[in-house]
């Protein structure tokens, strides 16, 4: 056979091969993904004080305080980056909660977010002072609500009342080097590369976990808990 036409053939061999190996190599992997860590369990349910019920639900939550308007920077990026991203996904929300003192302001911050489309899986919760502090200490946080009852981060909580995060949001680069380990527990919503991509991405995980926990293919570890736990086993000895 003529040499040229060998070394033809082999190449799209090679060219047709090449793509179906690199696939083989990823389909046993396609359910390894990392799953969204559990920062806190048992977050507080308002479904006693209002009609709005975190059980049973992948909730986005937003503290507003007396003073929503304040939060229009943060609840646009939320509405253009979350919402309108994950609104058609089953038992998907937005729950913002607020003073009663603030209703009055309620209808400019949703003129200020709507863009002419329903809220539908949006809702605006007014609690009392004691019950919005008391929400809030459920949930894991670095920093304290303000004095107006409002903060401009936001929090991911399951279905189960578990609070859910990263435990150690370090880049590649800094796990390399061994950097200290810290932790993502809320996302600020005046930051859009954190919405955008570290929010984003962890609801995407989270529906992801839920759909394979459908189908029966969910592994309940996690690798990132995994490795948290030896490198704490190795700062131990």
């Amino acid at each position: 056979m003529n040499k040229k036409l060998v070394k033809r053939y082999s190449v799209l061999i090679i060219l047709f091969f090449l793509p179906v190996a690199f696939l083989l190599m990823l389909y046993p992997a396609k359910h390894n993904y990392i799953a969204l860590d559990v920062i806190k369990e048992n977050v507080k349910d308002i479904a006693s004080v209002t009609d709005v019920e975190l059980q049973d639900h992948i909730t986005v939550l937003a503290f507003y305080g007396k003073t929503p308007l304040v939060r229009a920077t943060a609840a646009s990026n939320l509405k253009q980056l979350i919402y309108d991203k994950f609104k058609g996904f089953k038992r998907f929300q937005v729950v913002s909660i607020m003073a009663p003192e603030a209703k009055s302001d309620l209808p400019v911050l949703r003129k200020e977010i709507e863009s002419h489309e329903d809220l539908k899986y949006w809702h605006f919760v007014f609690l009392e002072e004691e019950d919005i502090q008391e929400l809030y200490s459920s949930l894991k946080s670095d920093l304290p609500l303000d004095e107006n009852l409002s903060t401009s981060r936001v929090f991911i909580v399951d279905g189960d009342l578990n609070q859910r995060g990263r435990l150690d949001d370090r880049t590649e680069m800094e796990s390399e080097r061994n950097a200290e380990v810290y932790d993502l527990t809320s996302y600020d919503g005046v930051e859009v590369a954190i919405i955008k991509n570290k929010m984003s991405e962890d609801i995407r995980v989270l529906f992801t976990e839920y759909r394979d926990k459908r189908k029966g293919n969910f592994d309940s570890s996690t690798r990132r808990a995994n490795e948290l736990k030896g490198i704490n086993n190795e700062q131990e000895d």
